[in-house]
């Protein structure tokens, strides 16, 4: 039952909000801005991961914005600063996609299966006779960055491995809920169990607070033969000390999240992804920001179904989820 009459705007795809439409209560009503009887005034709810400011000031009985994905753009953040009666939810449809794909690096790295893969399509098998660094992950200790949604599922993941698992959290006490044995610390001691981090899997959004938070420092206290994974933002890693640390060989990298990305369609075939060659280096798994699997079918239907549900919670007054922090950027 819809407490009353939700006005939601700016679904640009016709498909998309075809398919929306079949899933929302009735008295939502779905425009965009294609629409030609949208009124932004009567818009309570906007959805939308760039809105420009003129939209949310367009929108003057608005009280929600929904970012249709995971994560909250800096630029976003920083316009609804200035809206703070607007409540800024997002989506966590990937999540399951985001954090499988970290297991996958992580696995494809600390087993070196990239070097191996190659080397024996050309028929040497010496890397069979070599000391290659593999990491034994049984009995090891996982650190997970941020223990989200995608971070859960990492740690669960680890723990199923055998792992001992750590993570960093803003608020350290951990819900009950979750149902997984972390052991879990504030973000004041990064440094302190840096040490213990045979695999530091980053699942934290970027905002100003993790800009550059590891850096050739927070690099240096990792283990030998440690395995860092990131599916989160580049920029969380500083550039040139994971080049750095990586070249050096002391540990491995499965990498998901880049510094430079294609900015026409025409690029995307020849766009490196770093001012630094991590391309020439086999300790180093590299993958084009796929953890998200924004392209794919399944995904986009998983987004739709989420997003209804934050929009049919909305229309019945119940609380709705994937609220952000705006100060925070999560």
């Amino acid at each position: 039952m819809v407490d009353h009459p939700l006005s939601v705007h700016n679904l640009s795809s016709v498909t998309c909000a075809n398919a929306l439409r079949e899933l929302l209560d009735e008295g939502v009503t779905l425009t965009s801005e294609s629409d030609s009887q949208s009124t932004p005034g009567e818009t309570e709810i906007l959805v939308a991961g760039r809105p420009s400011r003129e939209g949310v000031e367009a929108c003057s009985n608005l009280r929600m914005l929904i970012v249709p994905f995971a994560g909250v753009p800096e630029a976003t953040r920083e316009l609804m600063l200035d809206f703070p009666h607007v409540a800024v939810h997002n989506l966590h449809h990937n999540a399951a996609a985001a954090a499988e794909l970290a297991i996958a690096l992580f696995l494809a790295a600390a087993k070196r299966l990239i070097p191996a893969d190659r080397a024996l399509r050309t028929g040497d098998w010496s890397i069979r006779y070599a000391d290659t660094g593999d990491l034994l992950i049984e009995g090891k200790t996982a650190l997970v960055l941020g223990l989200g949604a995608v971070g859960l599922r990492i740690a669960r993941a680890c723990r199923g491995f055998g792992m001992k698992v750590l993570a960093i959290r803003r608020h350290p006490k951990l819900d009950q809920q979750t149902n997984v044995d972390i052991e879990v610390h504030g973000t004041d001691s990064l440094h302190a169990v840096l040490p213990a981090a045979d695999a530091l899997f980053i699942a934290l959004p970027l905002t100003p607070a993790t800009r550059g938070l590891l850096g050739a420092r927070e690099l240096a206290l990792l283990p030998a033969r440690s395995v860092l994974v990131n599916i989160a933002r580049g920029p969380i890693v500083d550039e040139e000390a994971l080049f750095d640390a990586l070249s050096a060989g002391r540990i491995g990298a499965g990498l998901d999240a880049w510094y430079n990305y294609p900015r026409t369609a025409d690029r995307r075939a020849s766009t490196f992804p770093s001012a630094f060659p991590f391309h020439m280096l086999d300790n180093a798994v590299l993958s084009p920001h796929r953890g998200g699997a924004f392209n794919q079918p399944e995904m986009e239907r998983l987004r739709i179904e989420h997003l209804a549900r934050l929009l049919n919670a909305a229309a019945r007054g119940e609380a709705v989820p994937n609220r952000v922090d705006v100060d925070a950027g999560y």
